[in-house]
């Protein structure tokens, strides 16, 4: 007799919406803080901040949660970097829709892996870039910033398969503890190479209130919560979901420009937003979840 597959309980997709909401709400502050601050300053103080917050957890993380952790945190540093770095030249919607390439990268980088995901994963994939595309289509290009914004993409997708691969081997506390911490590291190192030293001391007299709180939330909650967030559900839900939850991020983004800056969505990109949700639909169905439960762990080795 053929066991049932296993249903992945609703809470754990919920959470990864949750963290996609407050990923919708860091495109206007990101906007902000890359105004006065360039896209690794930014990366670099977010996480010293989100490091801070974690803090209390440190103490008791093994050698495995460190260099998962290390990794994990060199590929989720590097795309949030290039993601702030385009954000200087070309508008959030375009970078929503360019960051959000990584929903089809994933089932992608996942067959070349040996990977066997669900036709439907594919078809949502497909749909969920298709709507993102429909609410930012009138975008500006710029060469460097999209060359950038996809390099983001790409390390987002390598990283989202890392986690899901990664994350139920740690308590979900200590992992997303351990990226912080080398994020931040690795950030300042970062950060000395490339503002310089004298840059560097002069940052206190040039962050305003504005971007002091920006970076306040984007630290203690859309860093240090989130990847705690992810780290735990995770644990449950596969890559190719994931990062089909993740595709409403540009779909939240522009809810929040619309409430807080009266920014109104045209009538092709609010139906790109209803095809967006189609798709995260679609993503749950239990065909898709019993492909995602079933290969979750094996598919995705992380780099060595």
């Amino acid at each position: 007799m053929t066991q049932a597959p296993e249903r992945i309980p609703y809470r754990y997709p919920l959470i990864l919406v949750l963290v996609t909401v407050v990923w919708g709400m860091t495109f206007p502050v990101l906007k902000v803080a890359t105004g006065v601050l360039s896209g690794v300053e930014v990366t670099t103080l977010r996480f010293c901040i989100a490091a801070a917050c974690m803090l209390p957890f440190v103490r008791g993380i093994s050698f495995a949660a460190w260099r998962d952790g290390f990794w994990l945190g060199a590929l989720a540093l590097f795309s949030m970097a290039a993601q702030a770095y385009g954000l200087q030249f070309i508008a959030s919607n375009r970078s929503a829709f360019l960051t959000s390439l990584n929903v089809l990268m994933v089932p992608l980088l996942g067959l070349l892996l040996g990977g066997r995901p669900s036709w439907l994963i594919f078809v949502a994939a497909a749909l969920a870039c298709m709507g993102i595309g429909m609410m930012s289509y009138d975008g500006e290009a710029h060469l460097l910033a999209d060359a950038a914004t996809l390099l983001a993409a790409l390390a987002y997708a390598v990283y989202t398969m890392g986690m899901s691969a990664r994350a139920r081997l740690h308590k979900a506390v200590q992992l997303a503890a351990a990226q912080v911490w080398c994020m931040a590291a690795m950030g300042l190192v970062w950060m000395l190479l490339d503002s310089g030293p004298a840059r560097v001391l002069s940052l206190p007299a040039v962050i305003n209130l504005e971007v002091l709180l920006g970076l306040l939330f984007l630290g203690a909650l859309a860093s240090a919560a989130t990847f705690f967030l992810q780290a735990l559900a995770q644990t449950h839900v596969s890559a190719e979901q994931a990062a089909i939850i993740y595709a409403m991020e540009p779909v939240f983004a522009a809810l929040f420009a619309w409430v807080y800056l009266a920014e109104v969505m045209a009538p092709m990109a609010q139906a790109g937003a209803v095809v967006v949700v189609a798709a995260v639909v679609l993503s749950q169905r239990p065909q898709a979840s019993k492909a995602g439960s079933d290969e979750r762990v094996n598919a995705y080795p992380p780099p060595k």
